[in-house]
């Protein structure tokens, strides 16, 4: 027995802060423990604060369906896909896996206290175990095979539910003992709570039990107190979930959403349907005066009041599966196995958020990395409602006659549109209500020699079907032998093989065998067959549930033997169905290389060991999760991704998609727009299925930014320049070049008059000798190479700067001193001096560093 939740050594005292373990056990009545499929982990959820204190690593169950039992002192958990079951002593702070029970569904684990059973519904065994070794204790407590219920009451007293009886019956665990064995188990109270061969639905109370005859709609309270009985006016089928906490119990019909409430005295308390009609409804909780029922498909809880009235929902985003509802210690715990997020509902009906992946608790992960939004899976169109009538007439009904009984059998009938509710036997002038997960009869009384004729017809909410007959049969004594103890084996194909040893006819051919299933709470026939061995074809048992048989003989002249002895439990099962909302994307940051995800599909009764992705010529396994990302493919390769399923039966048929890893960009320079100093680019980029990045460069240096456009400053007026703009990403880059010439500056000759004297007239035309405004042909002052004058405020173009003789223009152009010269384009390429003349662009010549140098 080996430590395989990851963080079972050393908990306790560190969850708290408190210094010993069981201070931290008591401390935390009002919480829960809660099941992440999709992290593998249960989460410890306090629900004074609706936040997760611990979580704990079952990396093993990964994936899987996971039921949680709890009290105070112990956590077991079942591993539906594996039939494993583990133990965790809150106490001690450890846990193991120490049983093995048959995968799937049919056996559950139920505790109270310090008391344990594993309920094994199909052979109809119960049986006590240690809650922390998980040892058996005493002898097993036997029932006919398809039981149900398996809950303790809050008294803790185990109830079973046996439908070939129709009781239900009190289980007291064996005391405990420090010194070895403490004997066994006792039943203490048998009930009749319906028909034999009923269907059954049960809930545990305080203080007993209420049963629901699902046949006839009878509701009995089993208890302290005498049976009760109130007849419901159910429009279906009714559940009950597996605990009530209080005195009023919900009894719900998921097929048409109809909620009842009925107390300890019979009285009908609520009566009212659920809005909707897509999906149907798990079992309502009744809790603190309001209803709790959630749909199956688990996005949304409704919410109700005592007289009906719909209160605000609880709803879930991304539920990823159906919902699981707890009462404990005053709090009721909402959970979404498949979704990082669960609800803590108070009994003032407020509800808070729970993230189960808290990082700030012990067992939290490491800091995330970012990752993109996962898109969530297209919503399945709605089915259209199914046109509801009668049923029809029930299949393959078959009589076997016995010593002065005889067994009938049928096959089930079509529903539709309307859960089938009960079978009516009729014969030997008796009527029979069967259940309708029963489909069988043994009619007792009957007069050897004499024939005998059953009809059979079903039953649902719009009424009886039509009948079918029996074939004739006349009981009598020379009856067969049963066959001996069947053998079944489930295939990887879907079919379920079942053998026994051939029945002693007693001197009397055996004509044929019927096969007869059994599942939790329910047996039905599987159908006749001359050999001493049949196989069920894949899909008439359901993938994931646990199923047993039974088989009879039947003689030449149809006398039936009694039920063989219950076969070997098996649970059918086939390849996984095909990986569902498969997304194949580009990874826009590396090369050759795309992202994988998809939803895990039905395991079809077999844990889903791995998946196996492929794109292109690569392959990988994924043992964990439901993504891979695949590199080493060719830059902007278009590929073919494959992914499929494997589990025992084999790889699921594939879910395929279409990918194209990261292409190197391809770019266009679709515009050029320059101003004296500066250039825009206008882009087209395709950046190849990723994220690209833009750079220009030219002689003046290099500019970054966005690739629809990209902006270089800094560079001189009126010049050529080329522009080499490159697109990169991770699988490559590419460049293209654009030549420009920028706009050239200019600037104002000015010479303004003075105040006094001849300055007033200064500026006012050209003079011999200096004055302001002339321009040269070359840089400095030179009567003989003046090439002319201009008025003041006349605008020149200027080409350069060039150095030449000092040039101050005193109080005619704000005592502005310079031996800068500027080339101005006036009867060719002269110059005036800057003292005479203001760069564009504002005061100081603050664009002179624009102009080129001559």
């Amino acid at each position: 027995m080996g430590t395989v939740l990851a963080l079972a050594a050393g908990l306790g005292a560190t969850v708290l802060g408190l210094a010993k373990a069981d201070e931290a056990v008591a401390s935390y009545d009002a919480a829960s423990w809660v099941w992440s499929k999709g992290k593998g982990e249960v989460s410890r959820v306090n629900g004074v604060t609706a936040k997760i204190d611990t979580r704990v690593d079952v990396g093993q169950a990964r994936g899987h369906s996971l039921e949680v039992s709890q009290s105070d002192r112990f956590v077991i958990l079942r591993d539906v896909n594996t039939g494993a079951i583990g133990s965790m002593d809150l106490k001690e702070l450890q846990a193991y896996w120490g049983q093995q029970s048959s995968p799937g569904i049919g056996v559950s684990v139920a505790l109270h206290d310090d008391s344990a059973f594993v309920v094994d519904s199909v052979q109809g065994k119960v049986q006590q175990v240690d809650p922390k070794s998980l040892q058996a204790i005493g002898q097993p407590v036997s029932f006919p095979p398809g039981i149900t219920g398996g809950d303790f009451d809050g008294k803790g007293r185990l109830w079973i539910v046996a439908p070939s009886e129709g009781t239900a019956t009190a289980i007291s665990p064996a005391p405990k003992s420090t010194e070895g064995p403490g004997g066994d188990p006792q039943r203490v109270r048998t009930e009749q709570v319906g028909g034999a061969s009923h269907d059954f639905t049960m809930t545990t109370l305080d203080d007993g039990i209420a049963v629901l005859d699902r046949t006839t709609n009878d509701l009995f309270r089993v208890g302290d107190t005498p049976t009760s009985k109130t007849t419901l006016p159910l429009t279906g089928p009714g559940v009950l979930a597996p605990h009530t906490d209080g005195s009023t119990v919900a009894v719900t019909v998921p097929a048409t959403r109809q909620i009842v409430g009925v107390d300890p005295q019979g009285t009908i308390k609520a009566q009212f349907t659920v809005p909707g009609g897509e999906s149907q409804l798990q079992p309502a909780v009744a809790w603190e005066g309001y209803y709790y029922a959630a749909d199956t498909d688990g996005g949304t809880v409704h919410v109700f009041d005592q007289s009906g009235a719909q209160q605000k929902p609880i709803t879930f985003d991304r539920p990823g599966g159906s919902l699981e509802l707890d009462v404990r210690e005053n709090y009721l715990f909402v959970n979404a196995p498949g979704s990082p997020i669960a609800q803590v509902v108070d009994n003032q009906h407020g509800v808070r958020p729970v993230d189960k992946y808290a990082d700030d608790v012990l067992g939290g992960d490491p800091p995330p990395v970012k990752t993109p939004p996962v898109t969530p899976p297209p919503e399945k169109k709605k089915p259209n409602k199914p046109v509801v009538s009668k049923p029809g007439a029930p299949k393959n009904v078959r009589a076997a006659a016995g010593n002065a009984e005889a067994r009938v059998t049928w096959q089930a009938a079509p529903n539709n549109g309307a859960e089938i509710t009960k079978y009516v036997v009729t014969g030997n002038n008796k009527t029979f209500d069967v259940g309708a997960d029963q489909r069988a009869l043994t009619v007792t009384g009957l007069t050897n020699g004499e024939t005998y004729t059953f009809q059979v017809h079903a039953v649902n909410a719009k009424g009886a079907g039509p009948d079918r007959a029996s074939n004739p049969v006349k009981p009598t004594a020379e009856v067969p032998d049963p066959p001996g103890t069947p053998v079944a084996e489930a295939k990887g194909d879907g079919t379920v093989t079942v053998t026994w040893p051939a029945a002693n006819g007693q001197g009397l051919k055996i004509d044929h065998y019927t096969v007869t299933g059994v599942s939790e709470g329910g047996s039905a026939p599987i159908g006749d067959t001359k050999g001493a061995s049949m196989t069920i074809p894949a899909g008439q048992l359901d993938f994931g549930k646990q199923y047993a048989f039974t088989v009879v003989s039947v003689n030449e002249r149809g006398a039936g033997s009694k039920a063989s002895a219950v076969s070997n439990s098996v649970v059918p099962f086939s390849k996984p169905a095909k990986p569902e909302n498969l997304d194949a994307a580009t990874v826009s940051d590396k090369a050759g290389t795309i992202k994988v995800t998809w939803t895990a599909p039905a395991d079809n009764g077999r844990a889903i060991s791995k998946y196996v992705v492929k794109a292109g010529d690569k392959s990988t396994d994924v043992s964990a999760g439901t993504s891979a990302t695949l590199d080493g493919l060719g830059t902007g390769q278009s590929v073919q991704v494959q992914v499929v399923a494997v589990n025992e039966g084999g790889e699921s048929d594939p879910a395929t998609a279409t990918a194209r890893t990261l292409a190197a960009p391809t770019l266009t320079i679709t515009g050029t727009d320059a101003t004296f100093n500066t250039a825009t680019l206008s882009l087209s980029v395709d950046a190849g299925g990723g994220t690209a990045t833009c750079t220009v460069s030219t002689s003046a240096g290099t500019s970054s930014g966005n690739c629809s456009s990209l902006k270089v400053s800094g560079l001189m007026a009126g010049t050529d320049y080329t522009f080499k703009v490159t697109a990169k990403n991770a699988a490559g880059s590419v460049s293209k070049n654009s030549t420009k010439t920028t706009d050239y500056l200019g600037g104002t000759a000015t010479c303004i008059n003075g105040k006094t004297g001849d300055q007033k007239t200064y500026c006012n035309k050209d003079v011999d000798g200096r004055n302001g405004n002339e321009i040269f042909k070359v840089t400095r002052q030179d009567d003989g190479q003046q090439a002319g004058w201009v008025e003041n405020g006349t605008h020149l173009q200027a080409y350069c700067k060039d150095s030449g003789e000092e040039v101050y223009a005193f109080v005619y152009n704000d005592d502005k001193r310079s031996t800068t010269w500027i080339q101005v384009n006036y009867k060719g390429k002269t110059y005036i001096p800057l003292a005479w003349f203001n760069i564009d662009g504002g005061g100081n010549d603050a664009n002179l560093k624009y102009l080129p140098n001559c």
